[in-house]
């Protein structure tokens, strides 16, 4: 078991610990948004590990079942668990040990994407469970249950603690946690837990359902911050900000911000100007150099450092936050011992204009335990992602020394053209961490998504305090997309060694993907990595390929597709728009006149019978709304209500709407698009469609 593995996973002696304060619930959600404290050696220390429903046939790194993908659908060679407590009775229920810790330590996060059976959860070797109930709502939402339990209303916690479908609410303990998992392992079963392991010796106040009103104040101040970091967010710092303004000539650099030590930043804030600025926010590439090391400690495209890549992309979350209008805000603490430099190397060929700002805070540099922010990007062009014996491992941090891992960001590149998440998926694989001594991965995931803390290839674009997709251009994966993760309560300390790597796992082979990210991480000075130079082939410009026409495999199988321009019964009030986000690079804009006019599309069926159709549409923020209608019956069911509405915040993109599966004879019928209004109140707003795709459903 695990907990065996783990049991010696201190280093030399026991550290004498000096009298703290215990750790307690209310320490760990204080904890939840102090980043301050990520920029030492964690004391107590503590190890971050993880139990998940991974497939068991990845027991050897690069053997032959290390790509191996049941991980919690049900039916697994080997049951997703830690050990088998009591087999399968008749009715297929068995008991499955999930994690089994000795010692003191804290759940910091829970997560699945659907699990069936229950759970009993035990703390310090206790009789009573203190949780008993349906796995689901133990891996996504156990605060709903405690909550009711503490009197408590749960509503502070959702969107805060609970991030989509993980939950970071804090359970310590002082002697041990058993989790037991009650279920059919023929059913899905998908879970993740992570655990600190604290050294031995380190005080922690057993969690009870009642912490929740105990420290109710806590609680509520750190919820309205995870719920709005770039607005609640407080400083130490009592001073000025130091401004950065500069403008780098194309094949230049310059020196924007220079600062004596000790000292931190604690905010850093830019802009960026360029009559490209989507290209300079990917070839500006920003170094920032601590205490005079040779190679600067981040060393990223200025706009991918603040996971805002490619383009501006808003989201608001703790350590980052991206407006609007292109102002992008770091937050974690950036220590140096003697000076700090900020370089900006512009390698692409237009002038590029930066303005901020730095806010300096006091602070003292521990030798024994203070470490330097670390961001060094990466990226892999015309990489051809695969599935199954094809399937490669890709390295975020590779790095040798000491320090803390704290967050995860993925930019890539998807042309895969199948219109659907079952063909186009591009994150099929898992996050594997390995910590100084580890012979299998200390963290083990069950999938790119479920690491993102989302489920199912969602296409969507959503916001947390520690997670989001703030790009995903469709339809469905397919695109430019953006994924983060930061690691605040669930960080990742080591000693020796950190290696992280997320699977490359496609539903089909994709060739020509781009795959740029980053691993965020504090270090100690020594800490040793595999970063190259990047380069200028590295930031070249990327562009979806031309001529896409969505192709009919995988979860797009047996579907015909047809070009909404083709199916027009009248082009008034339509123009057609160039881009290569479109089926044949044409999207189809309806502009109404008013509210009430009508777009009527001939639909061609082959075969009698129901019929299976999706509609591909332009969301924008200039998109309107509209009613369906089909031989003149309102459409209802699917993804269509009363009203469509296609307007979004920020982005322009491709989305797949599916319909309702009517009874159609042979031949001809008409399909009625009926404005229904436009965005923020206005009467109409423009309307794109892209491709009908159909077919008779079996």
């Amino acid at each position: 078991m695990r907990c065996v593995i783990l049991a010696a996973w201190m280093l030399g002696p026991v550290a004498l610990l000096q009298a703290a304060e215990p750790v307690t619930t209310g320490s760990l959600v204080e904890e939840m948004i102090d980043l301050d404290r990520l920029a030492d050696l964690p004391r107590p220390y503590f190890q971050t590990v993880q139990f998940s429903s991974y497939d068991r046939s990845s027991d050897l790194p690069g053997g032959p079942g290390w790509f191996a993908n049941s991980d919690g659908f049900g039916r697994e060679p080997r049951p997703n668990f830690e050990a088998v407590l009591r087999e399968p009775g008749p009715d297929g229920v068995g008991e499955y040990l999930v994690a089994d810790v000795q010692g003191p330590g804290a759940i910091v996060r829970v997560w699945s994407a659907a699990a069936e059976g229950m759970v009993r959860m035990y703390l310090d070797g206790g009789d009573q469970p203190v949780f008993d109930g349906p796995a689901r709502d133990f891996f996504s939402w156990p605060h709903r249950r405690w909550a009711a339990r503490a009197g408590v209303d749960p509503a502070v916690l959702e969107g805060t603690f609970q991030q989509r479908d993980a939950c970071y609410l804090p359970v310590p303990f002082a002697r041990g946690c058993r989790i037991v998992w009650i279920g059919d392992v023929n059913r899905v079963h998908f879970y993740a837990v992570q655990i600190r392991r604290y050294e031995p010796g380190t005080a922690v106040e057993t969690f009870t359902p009642a912490d929740l009103e105990r420290y109710q104040s806590q609680i509520s101040r750190v919820a309205a911050v995870l719920r709005d970091p770039g607005g609640q967010w407080k400083h130490s710092a009592a001073g000025q900000a130091m401004p950065i303004q500069a403008t780098v000539p194309p094949g230049k650099s310059a020196e924007v911000l220079k600062i004596d030590g000790p000292g931190a930043i604690e905010r850093l804030v830019l802009a960026v100007s360029a009559a490209d600025r989507d290209a300079a926010l990917r070839q500006t590439v920003m170094r920032i150099v601590c205490d005079d090391h040779p190679w600067g400690q981040v060393q990223s495209p200025v706009g991918d450092f603040f996971g805002a890549a490619p383009g501006v992309n808003p989201f608001n979350s703790v350590p980052f936050t991206v407006a609007a209008d292109g102002t992008m805000t770091c937050r974690y603490v950036m220590p140096f011992a003697s000076s700090l430099r900020i370089e900006m190397d512009n390698l692409g060929d237009q002038e590029v204009r930066l303005t901020g700002e730095a806010l300096r805070t006091a602070r003292r540099w521990d030798p024994d335990r203070s470490m330097h922010f670390r961001a060094r990007w990466r990226v892999d062009h015309d990489v051809v992602g695969d599935t199954g014996a094809w399937v490669q491992d890709i390295p975020f941090l590779v790095a040798g020394g000491e320090g803390v891992y704290v967050g995860t960001a993925v930019m890539l590149l998807n042309p895969n053209e199948v219109p659907w998440p079952g063909g186009n998926w591009w994150g099929e694989g898992d996050e594997k961490v390995f910590v100084d001594d580890d012979v299998r991965p200390s963290t083990f995931g069950t999938g790119s998504e479920d690491y993102f803390n989302y489920s199912w290839s969602a296409p969507d674009l959503f916001g947390y305090a520690y997670c989001g997709q703030p790009r995903n251009d469709g339809p469905a994966n397919r695109g430019f997309v953006t994924n983060h993760r930061w690691h605040i309560l669930d960080c990742l300390p080591f000693r020796k060694r950190m290696a992280f790597y997320m699977e490359l796992f496609t539903h089909e082979r994709t060739a020509g993907m781009s795959y740029a990210r980053i691993g965020y991480h504090y270090a100690r000075p020594g800490l040793i990595d595999d970063h190259m130079p990047i380069t200028r082939a590295d930031v070249r410009r990327l562009e979806l390929p031309e001529h896409f026409m969505p192709a009919a495999r995988h979860g797009a199988s047996g579907y015909t597709f047809h070009q909404v321009e083709e199916l027009l019964a009248d082009k008034t009030g339509t123009t057609l728009r160039d881009g290569r986000l479109w089926a044949g690079g044409r999207l189809l804009v309806w502009r109404p006149a008013r509210k009430g006019d009508e777009l009527r599309l001939k639909v061609p069926v082959v075969e009698a019978g129901r019929q299976m159709m999706f509609l591909t549409v332009m969301k924008s923020p200039g998109s309107g709304k509209f009613s369906l209608w089909l031989d003149g019956r309102r459409l209802q069911g699917g993804d269509v209500g009363e009203v469509v509405d296609l307007a979004t915040p920020y982005h322009t993109l491709s989305w797949n709407i599916r319909l309702p599966e009517p009874e159609l004879t042979a031949g001809g019928h008409e399909l009625t698009l009926r404005c229904e209004g436009g965005p923020d109140g206005a009467e109409t707003g423009e309307i794109g469609l892209d491709f009908l795709w159909i077919k008779r459903a079996k």
